[in-house]
């Protein structure tokens, strides 16, 4: 990369590091329990609007994890969610009534709150219907990943978002308040996935799945983007440009081996395709607060009007993670 683009993106990182200090105002605390955060402890951070139903399960799984804090902001929800995660005591929740579409779709509040409180942390940004997977998390706490990060030297870690449905109509099996997702939402694509590079990002960018042979058939290069970089050992320059699809400095972004290895990496389990979704997808049309107009959201309840059987023949059964890895969809790398 050159010395101009070096500075121009040096210039962007500083103007969404501005732009984030002035969205703070936007942000009205609910329930501050900052002070309780101790060095080294693990933090997350969420933007979530009406998931009140997902935040049971969601709060036990990372609390399994080793999740030490969690940060969110909630963007005037109307079922609860604000009252229930206000009472928890491991959480902190900021309400705001402001634009979701104007702060970037949430990543200039979640970029303050980071700057603010993430300094020196290894912080997973996700959203509520995101669990993250990596090797061995079946045994391992996530401080361990964390602690061989840090060991090797190693700021932030990737994982692939991949998208998990159940077999049979859309909506035929109900999700119960607290259950895990997985038990009705058991199987993905295994294959189906394409991948270039951002070269002005240096990211990787990955489309396919559930989502672009069902929503996208006829504009596959409008699917959703499928590379997320959710953990990283945050520092108050840091900024995320695009949801947690990238962020500067731009060394950040290069969580892959262009020559010939593989690096360590996880995946994102996304329980989106649960029956609650038709309801979300026509709230999401109705606000108007998402990516190009919407256009993400409109091929979703077009979609689910006719109630599709997401499951095919190539479809997967979801085990574990290492089932993950011999498909080449997450690495170990050299994590023993």
């Amino acid at each position: 990369m050159g010395i101009l683009s070096s500075y121009q993106l040096r210039l962007a990182r500083k103007r969404w590091r501005i732009r984030a200090f002035r969205k703070r105002r936007e942000l009205k605390p609910v329930a501050d329990r900052t002070g309780a955060i101790r060095s080294g402890d693990l933090l997350l951070f969420s933007t979530l609007r009406n998931e009140k139903v997902r935040m049971p399960y969601f709060l036990r799984y990372y609390r399994d994890l080793g999740i030490d804090h969690f940060l969110f902001v909630d963007n005037d929800s109307e079922d609860g969610s604000r009252e229930y995660l206000a009472a928890q005591p491991d959480v902190s929740v900021w309400t705001t009534r402001a634009s979701y579409k104007r702060a970037r779709f949430g990543v200039d509040w979640l970029n303050w709150l980071q700057m603010r409180y993430g300094h020196g942390h290894w912080s997973l940004v996700v959203d509520s219907d995101e669990f993250f997977v990596y090797p061995f998390c079946d045994t391992r706490p996530l401080r361990a990943l964390t602690d061989w990060l840090d060991a090797s030297s190693i700021k932030s870690f990737s994982a692939m978002l991949l998208d998990m449905y159940p077999k049979g109509p859309f909506g035929e099996h109900a999700y119960r308040e607290g259950t895990d997702p997985f038990e009705t939402a058991q199987w993905f694509d295994s294959g189906n996935y394409t991948m270039s590079k951002n070269r002005k990002f240096g990211n990787l960018w990955i489309q396919g799945g559930p989502r672009a042979r069902t929503f996208f058939t006829d504009a596959p290069e409008r699917a959703p983007a499928l590379n997320k970089i959710p953990l990283v050992k945050w520092h108050r320059d840091y900024a995320y440009v695009s949801s947690t699809h990238m962020l500067l400095p731009r060394g950040l972004n290069l969580v892959y081996d262009e020559w010939g290895g593989e690096k360590a990496s996880g995946c994102l389990l996304h329980a989106k395709f649960l029956d609650t979704f038709a309801h979300k997808a026509a709230e999401e049309m109705a606000r108007k607060q998402h990516y190009a107009n919407s256009h993400e959201y409109r091929a979703y309840q077009e979609g689910l009007a006719a109630s599709p059987d997401f499951w095919c023949k190539w479809s997967e059964k979801y085990i574990n993670w290492r089932q993950l890895e011999i498909l080449g969809l997450m690495s170990k790398g050299n994590w023993a």
